[in-house]
This record gives C-alpha cells, structure tokens and sequence, in this order.
C-alpha cells in the first residue's frame, strides 16, 4: 500500500495519548478513523513515540498506509477534512517508500516542556503549560540539567509502569531558558523512557524554588532509585516538537521545513 509520511499538530488535553486505547479517545484512532473515511478501508497509522494523557504535539510524525494512491495534498486536506472538530491538524503530508517507517527508523526525539512562571494563573494557555508562582532561578536549573547529558541509567527518572527492557537512555542535549516569564525546557535523545522528560523537570523545578541544591539532580540521577525522583511534571506543558529521519528516507522531494537530519 502506499505509504505517507505526516506530520501532526494537536492538543492533547481531551486524549489519553498517543496510541490507540480503549478507555478513551487517541490521536493514533481519530486519525485512522479520518483515513478510513479517506480512502473506504482501514488505514493503519503508526507514530514516531508515545504520549500520555495531556501531552500536545507540535511536530509528531507518523506515517500511514492506505490503499491507493493520492496527491500529498490530498491526503493532508482530507486527512483534516474528516478530523475536524478534533484539536489535530496534519501540517504536511509526504509520500515514502515502505523502507520509511515512523518509528523505527527515527533517530532523534526532540521534546519541549513550557513552564509558565509568573503569579497570576493562565488564562489563553490553560492546560498548555506548568503555572508556577515562585521565582525560578533557570541557571541553576541549566547548570544541574548538564549532569544527565550522554549515556546513563535513568531508573531514578522512569516511570514505575514503564516497559522498556532498559533504564539506559542517551540523552543528546537539554538546555533550560527563560523567555519572557516563560521558561522553557529543551531535551533531545534517540528515545525516551515513560515519564522521563517529566521526571527530570519535575526535579529540574526543585532546584530552580531552591529545594533541592545543584549537585542533587546528580545525587538522584546516581540513586538509580525512582523514589529519589522530585514530584513528576504535570503532562499540559510537555510538547513533541519534532523527529529526525535520514533524509534519503524521506527523498529529495521533502518539504525543507518536515523534520529531517540536523
């Protein structure tokens, strides 16, 4: 069947994540629901990785199988056509090979978690960040965030229902910035445990209200013990920005702004 690569926009406030479920809607089902009006046949959909409840998605990308042929075009303004009123918006669409697949030949996962960091609660932005009060000293936070950089056990930052075979992950890079009385937390690696990004911002915060010092996101990191874990994040400020794939997967057609290597 053909195969095309897509890239998602969506709020996930209303969902139970990503993947299909049956205790509730998923972006994964109302996409293959809009597909099967599409196209008259069922058409399977698979993401470059999992969200939890709450998570939002500025990049996601999947690819979908579906049984004929259609203009890229197409296939994005259908695709939206049959998911509106659903908060998800297909960006862009792109045919691939079957050598493409979502998941498994992604290389990179960039996250990004937006905490809003001021006194007064949001009011445009509910349910799209972390509001906290209390000042938040972001150096600190960027300077302790460096330790989980590289290759580690991260069983203080995994979930307690995570079903990776491993706690070894390789964290690529995390930078903590402030933006206005935003401040934003960036974590890119090949791929991630359950819970991992909001583990560590939640102890990221720790540090940045002055509750815990500098050294001790490295005294949990080297615990590899979940209860040295700080408060997990809540899942409204975390975003999916983006996938990277080797672009002779993705082939010299591919729209310059879909995500690709670098």
């Amino acid at each position: 069947m053909p195969r095309y690569h897509l890239t998602i926009e969506f709020d996930g406030t209303n969902y139970v994540g990503w993947q299909r479920q049956d205790n509730g809607p998923s972006i994964q089902g109302d996409i293959e629901a809009a597909g099967r009006k599409l196209a008259g046949a069922p058409t399977p959909v698979y993401g470059a990785g999992r969200t939890d409840s709450g998570v939002h998605g500025l990049g996601m990308v999947a690819h979908i199988d579906v049984p004929k042929a259609f203009p890229a075009d197409t296939i994005r303004d259908g695709l939206n056509a049959h998911l509106r009123p659903a908060p998800i918006a297909i960006l862009r669409a792109q045919a691939v090979t079957a050598d493409f697949h979502a998941r498994f030949s992604c290389f990179a996962r960039h996250y990004e978690y937006r905490i809003l960091n001021r006194r007064p609660p949001p009011t445009l932005e509910h349910n799209q960040v972390w509001p906290m009060g209390p000042p938040l000293d972001v150096a600190a936070m960027d300077q302790a965030a460096q330790c989980l950089v590289g290759k580690h056990d991260f069983t203080t930052f995994r979930s307690v229902q995570c079903q990776a075979e491993s706690p070894i992950k390789t964290l690529s890079t995390i930078a903590v910035t402030r933006e206005a009385d935003r401040v934003i937390v960036r974590i890119s690696a090949p791929s991630f445990l359950h819970n991992q990004v909001r583990s560590i911002v939640g102890s990221l915060a720790q540090i940045g209200m002055g509750r815990w010092p500098q050294a001790g996101l490295k005294a949990a990191l080297d615990a590899k013990d979940r209860a040295r874990c700080g408060p997990v994040a809540p899942a409204a400020g975390l975003y999916f920005v983006k996938a990277d794939y080797p672009p002779a997967l993705l082939g010299a057609s591919a729209d310059p702004d879909a995500p690709q290597a670098g």
